[in-house]
């Protein structure tokens, strides 16, 4: 009960309204009191019901999503590891920050690879086209001469004769051209067998020359060997397929060296491996023609390169042969400078 002082000296209504007063708050505080207690009771109870369901709710959405994520991600990881492969899967418990990585990572793999085939594509449309031209024209040349000839040429002794060594000439032509196709695609293809001996490449350099001697005085060209001929220098190769890599090479120097000029072939030593160096002070390559250099059917000016013959497979065998041995070639340039071209094998050591 609350109190409020002597109340005597109060009049009797205003004590009897003090009294009434009193009683009417100390019943509200009693109130008060006992609902506080079961308000404070319902807020905890609610409270932790609400986190049970929060915890309970975010197991519940967790288990549902992971498990559908965690298909994607499967598939995702599938997809970028190869479908026969087992891998494991991703423990993190930042499965969505993990699966969205691996989607990005996907994307700009695919793009990439949607780019690279496109690149092919272009190459594909490109090389068609040059084995086409390839073809029709020693085709186009020879069906002329012998049309030519059926039609009364062959009775007239000026022209039939030399009629029919010209088409002979473009048959060898189309011939050279199949021959070295089947040459890249063996080597390409791994079917082309190696046979790997420990072989003088100085005594190589001088049969090339050799073999090359007349079309290098026909040029007017100096054919020039750093080391000389009496330093063996001893590599692993194969022998028959390096002689073709040091034809091609040597063959393309004349083509586009200068006359008065040389062809200088020289040999460093690279601890395993030697580094061999063909190079003319000829024409040179522009720099945007030397990335493709390599490719089959690739002429830097096309025109010229025609009439002085060829297959425009050369480059492109001698990169692949060199490959084969598990070594690499490059090819250095300037216009009106000249070119060199540089590639490793595997030294040996000299039998002596």
């Amino acid at each position: 009960m609350f109190h409020f002082g002597n109340t005597k000296k109060l009049s009797p209504s205003v004590a009897f309204l003090i009294a009434v007063a009193s009683i009417v708050f100390d019943l509200c505080v009693s109130w008060i009191f006992e609902n506080e207690i079961h308000i404070i009771h319902s807020a905890i109870s609610a409270i932790i019901i609400f986190f049970i369901s929060w915890i309970l709710l975010r197991l519940i959405l967790d288990r549902f999503i992971y498990e559908r994520i965690r298909v994607i991600y499967k598939s995702i990881s599938s997809t970028k590891r190869g479908a026969q492969n087992k891998f494991p899967i991703h423990n993190s418990k930042d499965i969505i920050g993990a699966v969205n990585k691996d989607v990005k990572e996907w994307a700009a793999a695919r793009n990439s690879e949607i780019e690279n085939l496109k690149k092919m594509e272009a190459y594909r449309r490109e090389f068609l086209g040059n084995v086409s031209h390839e073809l029709k024209t020693p085709i186009t040349t020879i069906q002329g001469y012998v049309l030519t000839l059926l039609d009364g040429g062959l009775k007239d002794e000026k022209i039939n004769k030399k009629y029919l060594k010209r088409t002979a000439k473009n048959i060898n032509r189309l011939i050279a051209i199949i021959n070295d196709l089947e040459e890249i695609s063996r080597i390409e293809t791994g079917m082309l067998e190696m046979n790997t001996i420990n072989m003088n490449f100085s005594a190589l350099v001088k049969d090339v020359f050799d073999f090359m001697e007349i079309k290098a005085m026909k040029h007017k060209i100096e054919m020039v060997y750093e080391p000389g001929f009496d330093k063996a220098i001893r590599v692993f190769a194969d022998q028959g397929k390096i002689r073709q890599v040091m034809i091609n090479l040597i063959d393309n120097s004349l083509k586009y060296g200068k006359k008065e000029g040389q062809t200088t072939v020289s040999v460093f030593d690279m601890d395993e491996n030697v580094l061999i160096e063909i190079t003319d002070n000829g024409v040179g390559i522009d720099q945007k023609d030397l990335p493709r250099i390599f490719e089959r059917f690739y002429r830097t000016d096309k025109s010229r390169s025609r009439e002085m013959g060829g297959t425009g497979l050369g480059l492109a065998i001698v990169k692949h042969t060199i490959e084969a041995h598990n070594q690499s070639i490059n090819v250095r340039s300037n216009t009106d400078v000249g070119t060199t071209f540089a590639f490793t094998l595997k030294k040996a050591v000299d039998k002596n």
